[in-house]
């Protein structure tokens, strides 16, 4: 069964800390900066890691003592670059990186060694990020995730290390099995 990381996008959404299969936290950059450092302290406190993700991750990163952040590069035209930008910046925080979904740019990502790598799957096109998917977990060692985008997309048949979901979504994940 692969890990867990919770999408959390709001105050109201359930952390479930006391979960000891969600060892991760990904925290939208667009809850309020109060409510951010709340949601970084709690995750600190119960020992696990939480990321930043959206356009203020970086801008936040040195004010919250957050583990690292997820990053979307699936439109950088230069992503050795910019990947070593955000290197520089949250130093040995973790870095999680979006990429197209594409082989190519699949593997200029892993060259330039994120702690994990993430596509997002959406309903459409999903063969094509399955097909993706499959070819970049039999060559590269680095993580994995995915990160459905749609509501009712079938993540479950891709092999990947970490899910990326929602509370709600990984309620509902949980139950079926």
């Amino acid at each position: 069964m692969p890990n867990f990381i919770l999408n959390i996008t709001s105050q109201d959404d359930d952390l479930m800390l006391s979960n000891p299969d969600i060892q991760c936290y990904l925290l939208a950059s667009d809850i309020d900066y109060q409510t951010l450092q709340k949601l970084v302290h709690q995750i600190s406190n119960a020992g696990k890691i939480s990321l930043l993700y959206g356009e203020k991750s970086l801008d936040l990163i040195s004010a919250l003592p957050a583990d690292g952040v997820l990053v979307d590069l699936s439109k950088s035209e230069n992503i050795k670059k910019e990947m070593s930008l955000i290197r520089h910046q949250i130093k040995d925080g973790v870095l999680g990186v979006i990429c197209r979904n594409r082989r190519h740019e699949a593997m200029i990502v892993s060259e330039n060694e994120p702690d994990f790598v993430v596509f997002k799957i959406w309903n459409d096109g999903c063969d094509k990020t399955l097909e993706v998917a499959r070819w970049y977990n039999e060559f590269f060692l680095l993580q994995m995730a995915i990160f459905p985008q749609d509501a009712d997309a079938d993540f479950e048949q891709y092999p990947c290390d970490i899910i990326i979901l929602s509370p709600e979504r990984y309620k509902i994940f949980v139950a079926k099995k």
